[in-house]
C-alpha cells in the first residue's frame, strides 16, 4: 500500500508539472498571529513546487504548528503530528508518507523558504520531507565569513549574492545541504517576531503558533 501511495503522489506531481505547475509564478500566503508572510515558489524547483500547491490546495497545512523557532537561525513547520498536539509534546516527525527528490542550488537568504529533512547519515541523497518546511531567519554576514563557507563547500558566491548575505543576512552553512524552493516576497518582520518567542529544551514555542496557508493564485 504504501508503494502504491508513493507511486500515486510521483504520477501526480509528474502532471501537475507537465500541466503547467512548474513553470507560471505561484504566491502563497503563510497567516500567523504575529502577522501573514507572502512567499514565491521557485521554477527552479518544479518537484517541491507542485508538492507545496498541492498541499496547501487541500488544506494540509492549517492550524499546524510553527513546531521549532531558532532565533538567528530558522522557523520549522509543517509536521501534520502538530495539530491538536498537547502542549509540551515532541514534534518533527511526521509528514504525508513520502520525501521529495532534493532539487539543491538556491541560497539560504533570510526569508527563503526551504524543505525540512533527514540528516546525511540516514539521507545520503538528501531528499526532503514531503511537507516540512522552514523559513530562514538568520543574521547579517561578512566577507569574511562568506569567503570562509565559500572556500569549505565549493561555492561561488557572486556578488550580488555577497551583497544580499550582508545586506539582510541568512545562513549560509545550510547551502548545498537542502532545497530552497521559494522566498519571502513580503512580511520578513513576521520571521523576526516568530523567532524571538519563547521556547522549551526542543525549540518548541511555548505558547502554540498556528498557520494557514493558501494559495493566491
Amino acid at each position: 500500500m504504501k508503494i502504491l501511495s508513493s507511486l500515486f503522489v510521483a504520477l501526480t506531481l509528474m502532471c501537475m508539472i507537465s500541466c503547467g505547475g512548474g513553470d507560471s509564478v505561484r504566491y502563497a500566503e503563510i497567516v500567523t498571529e504575529y502577522g501573514t508572510m507572502k512567499v514565491e515558489l521557485y521554477d527552479s524547483t518544479p518537484k517541491h513546487k507542485a508538492n507545496f500547491i498541492k498541499l496547501v490546495e487541500e488544506g494540509f497545512y492549517n492550524d499546524l504548528l510553527f513546531h521549532r523557532v531558532m532565533n538567528q537561525f530558522m522557523v520549522q513547520g509543517g509536521d501534520p503530528d502538530s495539530k491538536d498536539a498537547p502542549a509540551g509534546g515532541s514534534l518533527g516527525t511526521g509528514g504525508p508518507g513520502y520525501t521529495i527528490d532534493a532539487e539543491i542550488g538556491a541560497p539560504h537568504f533570510k526569508g527563503a523558504l526551504a524543505a525540512a529533512r533527514q540528516p546525511d547519515g540516514v539521507n545520503p541523497e538528501k531528499k526532503s520531507s514531503g511537507s516540512q518546511f522552514y523559513v530562514v531567519h538568520g543574521r547579517q554576514q561578512n566577507e569574511q565569513g562568506l569567503q570562509r563557507t565559500a572556500a569549505s563547500k565549493g561555492i561561488n558566491y557572486n556578488e550580488s549574492q555577497m551583497k544580499k548575505y550582508m545586506d539582510i543576512g541568512g545562513y549560509p552553512p545550510l547551502d548545498m545541504e537542502y532545497t530552497v524552493f521559494g522566498e519571502v516576497v513580503e512580511g520578513l518582520d513576521v520571521i523576526d517576531k516568530i523567532a524571538v518567542v519563547a521556547v522549551d529544551g526542543r525549540n518548541r514555542p511555548n505558547e502554540d503558533i498556528k498557520m494557514t496557508v493558501r494559495m493566491l493564485n
